[in-house]
């Protein structure tokens, strides 16, 4: 597959571009990370990087949604790279077009050495948006926030979860809650629950069969099947599908996702008449006692909606860490106060459609949403 992101060939249709591969603006560069080698390099060596700034999971965006990705950094082309903010273009004719740092990714910190580099890499990219073809652009920061001079608003708070897995097995177990984790996790062991894994395609529509139900009972659209197969075919061995069956049926599924010292816990799916069954629990223990023998540092849970605390609850209650991760844009795009009455209107109509309803919804919907 071609992954050139297409710098020198661009249609008369496109927002004009800053810069090529070369010099963009005075001290600041942009490259394509598909492409320069340089940034699998950084990210290998990054004590900040994540799944989410991985050449697997910018391929997978790319090869669904059409994403094209670019890194802004001050590092000229004849030097290693030593600091980066990685973008993708949304083109969307339905929501407009803007540069995500990164597009249905929970976080993406941006790797520099202080406020100050962020702010610079900023500035650059505000241009964008100063073209006036660029409706904005958005960072996902866990731990940093940007200089007021880049005029950077925060859009939306969410609650996010890791656990720190370095403990020992017992100590692990321990310190989950008893009721809702423990038990669920020893009555699973009982029902004696089979446990399959991997990245087959046999696995991909076990999991998507579950996630229809699932998101059916969220009254969401679920996303395009593509999404899936385009990770597995980016991720490889380093994505793993779990399924929990009883009886031969399936009744639990989790997506997970590996890179460096991080284990990320990214889809999970479920059907509810098994619930007693522990089967979601069981499967989270399982991912978890892997990312532990493989030397992970961490698990990470995800996000959670400000407004949905029980599934905050439901993280908590597996002994992580909770800290407030906050999206900031520029221009300040305040959170969609429609969201309530776009909600209202899937749970009257969501459980009433048929399953190639919501598989084209979803088809259609998410490239315009990430």
């Amino acid at each position: 597959m071609n992954v050139d992101i297409g710098i020198a060939e661009r249609s008369s249709a496109d927002p004009p571009l800053l810069a090529k591969t070369e010099q963009a603006a005075a001290g600041t560069y942009e490259i394509n990370p598909l492409c320069d080698s340089r940034w699998e390099a950084f990210i290998n060596r990054h004590p900040r990087a994540s799944v989410f700034h991985s050449t697997n999971w910018l391929r997978g965006l790319q090869r669904t949604y059409k994403y094209d990705p670019i890194v802004v950094t001050t590092c000229p082309p004849s030097a290693a790279l030593t600091n980066g903010l990685v973008f993708c273009r949304v083109k969307s004719w339905l929501t407009g077009w803007r540069l995500v740092s990164l597009p249905f990714s929970d976080h993406c910190e941006p790797l520099v050495r202080n406020a100050t580099e962020l702010g610079d890499l900023l500035v650059h990219m505000k241009q964008y948006v100063e073209t006036g073809k660029w409706k904005y652009i958005e960072i996902r920061p866990i731990s940093c926030q940007p200089e007021i001079r880049t005029g950077l608003g925060k859009a939306i708070t969410y609650s996010f979860h890791r656990l720190d897995v370095r403990k020992s097995t017992q100590e692990l177990f321990r310190s989950f809650h008893k009721d809702c984790v423990q038990r669920k996790i020893q009555r699973a062991e009982r029902e004696k629950l089979h446990y399959e894994e991997g990245n087959s395609e046999t696995l991909l529509q076990t999991f998507y069969g579950l996630l229809m139900i699932t998101r059916r009972r969220q009254c969401l659209p679920p996303q395009p099947l593509s999404w899936f197969r385009g990770l597995v075919g980016a991720f490889g061995e380093d994505l793993k599908i779990r399924v929990a069956t009883k009886n031969d049926l399936p009744i639990a599924s989790i997506l997970t996702l590996a890179h460096a010292r991080s284990m990320v816990y990214k889809y999970g799916c479920s059907d509810a008449r098994f619930h007693k069954f522990g089967g979601m629990a069981f499967l989270l223990w399982k991912a978890i006692q892997e990312a532990k023998d493989k030397g992970c540092e961490e698990f990470e849970m995800g996000r959670s909606d400000s407004d949905n605390p029980g599934l905050v609850s439901f993280k908590e209650h597996w002994g992580t860490v909770g800290t407030k991760l906050s999206y900031w844009t520029y221009p300040h795009q305040p959170a969609d106060t429609s969201s309530a009455l776009q909600k209202a209107i899937l749970r009257r109509i969501i459980p009433l459609a048929p399953d190639f309803a919501l598989k084209a919804a979803g088809n259609l919907l998410y490239g315009h949403t990430g």
